[in-house]
């Protein structure tokens, strides 16, 4: 990348060759002496981040940009003697890959308490992936990233996967009442909880695309009384029972030699068409495309793509933070939240239960350990 070198102007680009790296830093390993008139070539799937002298500056987005520092060559390294010919102008790039990370886990690591309407305090483990992208380079990089030359979705998987399974269990809590109910309401759940967890992902610049539920599973005894009152509903429905008896004997009949079974086959065969329109009738899966959506998130109206401020409200596009306490975006050097008065450098603490001591994470409502309400 020609971060380093004393003459020559840098020509700063990145490509990431794993598909895994969320963000990737030039350089890679401390910060350099980018030169006044560096090149800089940002791709249609990638934002940059400059950092100059310890602060974000500027986001970028796709295109070729000049960057402008004091660093010039040659002279700056003979002004850099007093600190053994290194420059106290240090500035660094952070590439932001903001395509869609699909097919990222989730699961419960321990079961979670869960207290069922009908059989109890059950303990459950839930298994899904999800689907994450970024939104606020600048954000994402001031809050999870901080100065790791490169961040990759193993690291922000761990620790999304605790902020998931801790909403699940609020989620569970609050609208499933027995888990008898849970097997026709996998896509519901899976709906509700995604949209419990944008909140929380967007104090990190993040976008929870998608996020799928694979399985609930409850222990063995408990799966053993599900399938007994499973067993118990197959007869419920009398008449679908002498269907798939009638059409068992007639299998078996179209199987047998001869001119009955040979009229009884091409009788099947007319009717089968029909009967495989009305067994799958309905469950055709439709894939949802994610709208590349370009709104204020303040007033909601229509910004262009490259906007920084929205033309109708004003409203800076740009985050650098969040507040801890309400989510209100500050400019880059608030000490406290414009909205609520919370000092910045103070996070929220865990919640503590009442009931176990376990911690969970802030505005939990139920234990992961117990199970109780907080």
């Amino acid at each position: 990348m020609g971060t380093n070198n004393v003459i020559f102007l840098e020509v700063i680009e990145w490509f990431d060759e794993s598909g895994k790296e969320l963000v990737h830093r030039i350089p890679e390993k401390g910060s350099g002496e980018i030169k006044y008139g560096a090149q800089m070539t940002v791709r249609e799937s990638q934002a940059a981040v400059f950092f100059y002298n310890g602060r974000a500056y500027d986001a970028f987005g796709p295109g070729r940009h000049t960057l402008k520092t004091a660093n010039i060559p040659i002279l700056t390294k003979v002004l850099s003697l007093p600190w053994a010919m290194t420059s106290p102008l240090r500035a660094e790039v952070y590439f932001i890959n903001m395509k869609v990370f699909p097919n990222l886990k989730w699961g419960t690591r321990d079961p979670v308490a869960f207290r069922d309407a009908e059989l109890g305090l059950i303990r459950l483990r839930a298994f899904g992936v999800f689907n994450i992208r970024v939104l606020q380079p600048v954000l994402f990089v001031n809050s999870l990233v901080g100065t790791q030359g490169i961040y990759t979705t193993d690291a922000v998987e761990e620790y999304l996967n605790r902020v998931i399974v801790s909403r699940f269990n609020d989620f569970m809590g609050i609208h499933i009442d027995t888990i008898f109910n849970l097997p026709a309401r996998y896509d519901e759940l899976a709906d509700g909880l995604r949209k419990t967890l944008e909140k929380d992902f967007t104090h990190f610049g993040l976008g929870l695309t998608q996020l799928y539920i694979n399985s609930i599973t409850p222990p063995p005894e408990v799966q053993k009384a599900i399938d007994d009152k499973s067993r118990l509903g197959v007869f419920d429905d009398l008449n679908k029972l002498v269907k798939m008896k009638a059409a068992m004997a007639m299998e078996t009949a179209s199987q047998s030699q001869g001119e009955a079974g040979a009229g009884l086959g091409m009788g099947m065969g007319f009717m089968m068409p029909a009967m495989l329109a009305d067994a799958f009738r309905g469950t055709a899966v439709q894939q949802t495309a994610v709208p590349e959506s370009f709104k204020c998130p303040d007033c909601q109206q229509d910004i262009p793509k490259e906007a920084k401020f929205c033309p109708h409200c004003g409203h800076h596009l740009l985050i650098f933070q969040q507040c801890s306490q309400c989510g209100k975006n500050l400019p880059m050097k608030a000490k406290f939240c414009l909205q609520c008065g919370h000092p910045v450098e103070q996070q929220v603490e865990a919640k503590k239960c009442l009931h176990c001591g376990t911690e969970n994470l802030p505005k939990s409502l139920f234990c992961n350990q117990c199970g109780e309400r907080i």
